[in-house]
């Protein structure tokens, strides 16, 4: 059993979150589910930032102090997260105890090495992405990242110095192509931080006090993202007695991340890492976002979806696969209430749902309930179906290697497609007809043919709902109750046992997977849902 560590970004905590920070956690959660099935040992941390600038000042606005501020949001995400079905096994928050103490410890020893240093603060802060930038990165005077005002900041800091590593950070980017996907993240690192000249990070700030205190000067606190990606760490019981988690899986073997935050993960994470002489992790994924047609979700533009509003209406499963099936590695995928209700429609209710529905028909039709055994290759669709089968599922284990979630599910999708083909290939309604002056012998030949039919129907329903498993849990466990297949302690080695379905009787009456939506009324519905 191998261990695989993975790990979200920790969250700033704003209230609600939309489907777009939704999306990270489904990636994440789906990643842990997969390789579970594949009978990994998995481990998913997940938790909240709590400290630095624009923390101190929303929890000001609210009236609260920060501490209690945090506690309230830190609450929503868990709501939030436990209504998802995110199955998490720690969740941290910089706030901890824990946490705040090995970040003092991690700040001396950098300081101790001499690769942090005293100096001036003098540049340009952008508050909301508590992000310091040079006049050369400013995008038109404003932040690069968020579009928004910057102001002058000039204040007694201390600095990690960044150009110490960039040579060798460089060089780790070269010697392990796996390290950043989609690999031309890389390139944006390289061309728009790195070649230009890596600038010293102020790690400190003295004009606010809500953070972490460095141990040997108490009146600077600790630079918000020099907190908040050491997590990874300290979650684990890094410098600390109690280290059994860390020392078990560190290095993460993938951390996901939002483009938004791309360069602190690529640069200043792996080069803390460095300083600490640890492992860096395998991988880490950088996925686009999820925006509208007017652009980024944003509140003040009105076009922001929750994930609970679309999980009332139409359940997790559905939520899940939109967002994963609509959000390509390469580009932004968006959100449409036109492209939600038609790959409901589309997908889910026609796909996958009729060819439940058939096929649970046609078994307790013809055979009773009961499922045939397998008769070999009988019809001429038989072996055609059987390598899609194979096909499909080594396709779907490629993309998943590389991160593909959008190709796997479309993997799986393209098998849904040749099933409900093999369905009006085969006609097995005909094969079921009596025929007029039949003899014993062709009708033995029909008979073995419909046999063939249904259970190649079924074989490949189980296997349909072990792949979609790792996005659409209940999904799975209603597909397999249908069909009369226990769904504990399944996984993908149940893949590997196509001819050997026995003494399997479906369900009387199917239920619908997904009932069909009126296409004008939900677009509709949905578009109402959007934050005004």
């Amino acid at each position: 059993m191998d261990k695989f560590y993975i790990t979200t970004p920790i969250y700033y905590p704003s209230g609600k979150y939309h489907i777009g920070t939704a999306y990270t956690e489904v990636l994440a959660d789906s990643l842990k589910r997969y390789h579970a099935l594949k009978g990994d040992d998995c481990f998913l941390l997940t938790g909240t930032d709590e400290h630095g600038q624009k923390i101190q000042t929303k929890a000001e606005e609210a009236g609260l102090a920060p501490q209690a501020y945090v506690d309230i949001q830190a609450e929503i995400a868990k709501k939030l997260w436990k209504e998802m079905k995110i199955e998490y096994d720690k969740y941290i928050r910089t706030t901890d105890d824990y946490h705040v103490k090995a970040v003092q410890v991690i700040f001396e020893k950098m300081l101790k090495k001499g690769d942090i240093y005293k100096g001036e603060y003098e540049g340009w802060y952008c508050e909301p992405c508590e992000s310091y930038f040079t006049e050369f990165q400013l995008a038109d005077g404003k932040c690069p990242d968020c579009g928004r005002e910057v102001r002058k900041m000039k204040e007694e800091a201390y600095f990690f110095n960044m150009k110490k590593y960039a040579d060798k950070l460089l060089q780790y980017y070269e010697e392990h192509p796996e390290f950043i996907k989609p690999d031309y993240r890389k390139q944006e690192m390289i061309n728009n931080f790195i070649k230009p000249g890596l600038e010293d990070l102020c790690v400190t700030r003295t004009s606010f006090d809500w953070g972490i205190p460095v141990l040997s000067d108490p009146k600077h606190v600790i630079y918000v993202w020099l907190d908040a990606l050491t997590n990874y760490l300290t979650a684990l019981g890094y410098t600390t007695n109690e280290d059994e988690l860390f020392k078990k899986l560190w290095s993460a073997d993938v951390q996901l991340v939002g483009k938004d935050i791309a360069r602190f993960h690529l640069i200043y994470w792996p080069i803390f890492l460095m300083s600490l002489e640890l492992p860096l992790p395998k991988t880490i994924f950088v996925h686009n976002w999820i925006t509208m047609k007017d652009g980024k979700m944003s509140k003040s533009k009105g076009n922001v979806i929750y994930p609970e509003q679309l999980m009332e209406k139409y359940g997790l499963d559905a939520m899940k696969y939109y967002l994963i099936r609509e959000m390509p590695t390469n580009s932004d995928g968006m959100f449409t209430p036109e492209g939600f209700v038609e790959r409901y429609n589309s997908d889910l209710c026609n796909d996958l749902g009729n060819l439940l529905n058939r096929t649970i028909a046609m078994t307790n039709k013809y055979f009773e309930g009961n499922v045939p055994e397998y008769m070999g290759l009988v019809n001429d669709a038989d072996v055609d179906l059987e390598n899609k089968s194979k096909e499909a599922i080594e396709k779907f284990e490629n993309e998943m290697k590389e991160f593909e979630f959008a190709n796997a599910l479309q993997s799986i999708w393209s098998l849904i497609a040749r099933t409900n083909k093999y369905i009006d290939e085969t006609s097995p309604w005909a094969l079921a007809k009596e025929v007029e002056n039949e003899t014993s012998e062709d009708k033995k030949i029909r008979e073995k043919k419909l046999k063939s039919v249904i259970y190649h129907l079924i074989a490949n329903l189980k296997e349909i709902a072990i792949l979609i498993r790792f996005l659409m849990k209940d999904t799975s466990d209603n597909i397999l109750n249908q069909l009369g297949i226990k769904s504990d302690n399944i996984s993908f080695e149940d893949l590997e046992n196509y001819t050997e379905l026995e003494n399997i009787k479906v369900i009387e009456k199917g239920e619908p997977l997904f009932m069909r939506l009126e296409t004008e009324m939900e677009i509709e519905y949905i578009k109402n849902l959007m934050v005004k």
